[in-house]
């Protein structure tokens, strides 16, 4: 038998990957993960974003924030670098997805997903402490008279959010795992949810699954980037060098029997586009980067000329269903975090020449413009109205050949069109703004019809076959034994909700089938037909059995 370091090695270390650790440590396997973000405590996070060195994750230039921005091709993404992966800066926002998602026709003939998933989406909510949000915020009451006007008042609700409410700013004994779990502070309502929780309160991956996972003896690599997945005899080995190193890289390797891909949709996607692109890994289906989903998201703002109160609660307080298939969430940044206002411009409406119907917008209206340029107190006076929809539409995403060599970029995909702009969200924009007295704002990648999402998903999604997805219906990857994804790339349609918990709830229910170490596999053969199997209970469960966040599949 050869000899590796490590069982399995999980790349990332978000809500996939944190799963997939404490779950594997937890059936015997020697775990390592490896992330290329740096390790953050409540206190490290930085009272304003505009300290860019510790917001925006840029590490070549220094900047090692949990922020990343990145434009790929036909979208923006916003997504999240650091131990604890998106957990860190997500809106804490935890909803199942819309009937469409379990019915979407890319997988729905697979089998029943609404009923298989249910008990993991239960596991999952208990885990990460999903809670209602108890306290309504100005920018609810507004929000709820838009709901009013577009005759849809019945869908207005608070949140269902991953955050520690207690007693404001008082720390007590871990509340969800028996005593397993660190000790927890609770929130204090001041919406720096989406820049880094400064008290304890949110209930990031560090607070739970990894936590659990370091506790059980996973070992965490932060600062760690993967560039290279190879097989070698009976396993792989994985390349990794420092995180934004340009020389003196510290180039090292892992070996390990199997590797789990939960580097996010956009990491994940880089990593096996190249390395099937190389060859390193040339089995990978010829369906990798197709359904890429941006969630079918648009992100807007409203920002007032005469109010400066919404800079309070959490980051995502209440939400709205204009339509069956649409979603709009109200969110807020926290006073002084107002850098990501920057990129904000006055919203014009989809269609052909709207580049230049933006310029003579400004030309007609200039005082509108100069006020979008006003970053001070933006968090204040103004909402994010953040527009999610679970239609059928789609990105292709591939390599292609640039100024600095071959980078990843997307096209138009399966479906309807990934839209460049959502009607129904520019209405509720502009009523929300009537309402507060402001302007209603997208961003400039919409001037050039570029979408911005904070959801990219898809790419390496589940199929019955390698001709119809890159991973089977237990999240392995075809072609190649041994190799894993459980993170938002294997989300196979557009959910029309924020993914966090359906990423954790498909991670739960991949992991909840491997043998414990040294046991037969229950799951068939890779390449078989798909057929259901028992959850296989851990020879070493790390949460109580009467705690809240217990293991209860089985």
């Amino acid at each position: 038998m050869p000899s590796f370091d490590y069982d399995v090695v999980v790349i990332g270390s978000g809500f996939g990957g944190s799963v997939s650790a404490l779950r594997l440590t937890e059936k015997g396997y020697r775990v390592a993960v490896l992330e290329s973000g740096r390790r953050w405590e409540p206190q490290d996070f930085p009272k304003s974003n505009w300290h860019l060195r510790d917001s925006i994750w840029a590490p070549k230039l220094g900047m090692t924030g949990p922020q990343r921005v990145s434009v790929v091709g036909k979208c923006a993404i916003f997504s999240a670098a650091g131990v604890g992966g998106g957990s860190l800066i997500y809106g804490n926002t935890l909803y199942e997805p819309l009937e469409n998602f379990y019915t979407d026709r890319s997988w729905s003939h697979i089998t029943d997903w609404k009923s298989e998933l249910a008990p993991y989406y239960d596991q999952a909510k208990r885990m990460l402490g999903v809670a209602t949000n108890p306290r309504m915020t100005p920018a609810d009451d507004v929000l709820r008279q838009v709901a009013v006007e577009m005759n849809v008042l019945d869908t207005f609700h608070p949140t269902q959010v991953g955050v520690f409410f207690g007693e404001e700013g008082k720390r007590v004994a871990d509340p969800y795992f028996g005593g397993a779990g660190p000790e927890r502070t609770g929130c204090t309502h001041c919406a720096r949810c989406f820049t880094g929780c400064p008290v304890g309160a949110k209930n990031t991956t560090t607070t739970n699954y990894l936590y659990l996972a370091e506790q059980g003896g996973a070992d965490v690599h932060p600062m760690t980037t993967v560039t290279e997945v190879k097989p070698i005899d009976g396993g792989y080995e994985i390349t990794a060098v420092r995180s934004g190193r340009l020389l003196r890289k510290q180039r090292r390797t892992f070996t390990a029997e199997q590797v789990v891909f939960s580097a996010a949709a956009l990491g994940t996607q880089k990593l096996l586009h190249a390395m099937k692109d190389s060859g390193t890994l040339p089995r990978i289906s010829d369906r990798l980067g197709e359904l890429t989903r941006t969630n079918s998201e648009a992100i807007l703002t409203a920002s007032s000329r005469t109010r400066d109160d919404f800079a309070q609660g959490i980051a995502i307080t209440s939400s709205i269903h204009p339509r069956p298939d649409t979603h709009i969430e109200v969110c807020h940044y926290g006073k002084g975090q107002n850098a990501m206002f920057a990129l904000a411009a006055p919203m014009v409406d989809g269609g052909r020449m709207r580049w230049l119907r933006f310029v003579l917008m400004v030309l007609a209206h200039p005082l509108r413009f100069l006020r979008s340029l006003n970053f001070r107190g933006a968090a204040e006076r103004s909402v994010i109205l953040l527009v999610m929809q679970s239609l059928d539409n789609s990105l292709t995403s591939f390599r292609k050949r640039g100024l600095f060599g071959k980078h990843l970029s997307t096209r138009q995909g399966g479906g309807d069109p990934n839209p460049t702009w959502i009607p129904i969200g520019h209405e509720a924009n502009k009523h929300y703004a009537d309402k507060i007295d402001g302007d209603t704002l997208g961003t400039y990648m919409d001037v050039v019809n570029i979408p911005s999402t904070a959801h990219y998903i898809g790419g390496c999604v589940i199929g019955d076959s390698p001709s119809t997805g890159v991973i089977d219906p237990y999240q392995r990857v075809y072609g190649h034994p041994g190799l894993h994804v459980a993170d938002g790339s294997a989300v196979s349609a557009n959910l029309g909700v924020n993914p966090s918990l359906t990423i954790t709830a498909q991670a739960e229910r991949a992991m909840s089938f491997w043998p414990n170490k040294g046991e037969p596999d229950p799951r068939p053969e890779l390449g078989s037909a798909y057929q259901r199997v028992a959850p296989v209970p851990p020879v070493r469960p790390t949460v109580p059995t009467s705690a809240p966040g217990a293991l209860r599949l089985v």
